[in-house]
């Protein structure tokens, strides 16, 4: 009989836990949202019972490369200076193309140029939204090359305009003074376009 009544007891008792339990406890959406932080943009939030998907990235243009110098192909003093730059360049940072090649062109697109401003002044397309023109872009290339020759970048500290007065005035009587061709001249040197990437154009 007292094993009855305990049992009576202990029953009424859970029971009692329970509805206070029922309740009085919070739903699941409730629990999520007290113990889970806002998740910041681009986070889904695992608490969410429909998560969003995250925001979508600008695409970035995969085949294009950085550090790539655009210059006039049929230029004496062009070619030269390239050829300078691929003998102190040991680590390959630097990479070229003829403006007069078509694969030119959407590099060109990227910056907001065209052929004649190449042509003009030589362009050096560090990466997406950095690209530098003439005497800028001479002293950015040398910034990538070993010791001593990266020391020439510290002329940077000269006003572009004087530097480009220089440059310009070169580029004005290059022609005259150094001459041209009619067709890129590193395709009578093969051996540099493993530096080139529109190489394919001219194999």
């Amino acid at each position: 009989m007292m094993r009855r009544v305990i049992f009576r007891r202990l029953s009424s008792a859970t029971s009692s836990s329970a509805a206070a339990y029922a309740r009085y406890r919070l739903p699941p959406s409730s629990l999520g949202s007290r113990f889970a932080s806002p998740a910041p943009a681009g986070v889904v939030d695992v608490f969410d019972d429909n998560p969003l998907p995250p925001p979508k990235v600008a695409a970035v243009p995969t085949l294009l490369q950085p550090r790539v110098v655009i210059y006039d192909g049929v230029c004496h003093l062009c070619h030269r200076g390239v050829k300078w730059i691929i003998k102190k360049d040991e680590y390959q940072k630097i990479k070229f193309c003829c403006v007069q090649s078509k694969t030119a062109e959407p590099y060109l697109r990227l910056c907001g140029v065209d052929r004649d401003d190449v042509l003009r002044r030589f362009l050096f397309i560090e990466g997406p939204g950095a690209y530098y023109e003439g005497s800028t872009a001479a002293l950015k290339v040398a910034s990538y090359l070993p010791w001593p020759y990266s020391a020439l970048s510290a002329m940077m500290i000269i006003p572009a305009p004087l530097r480009d007065v220089v440059y310009d005035y070169v580029a004005k009587h290059r022609y005259n003074w150094f001459g041209k061709e009619d067709e890129c001249i590193v395709m009578r040197e093969k051996e540099l376009l493993d530096r080139f990437v529109d190489r394919h154009e001219m194999l």
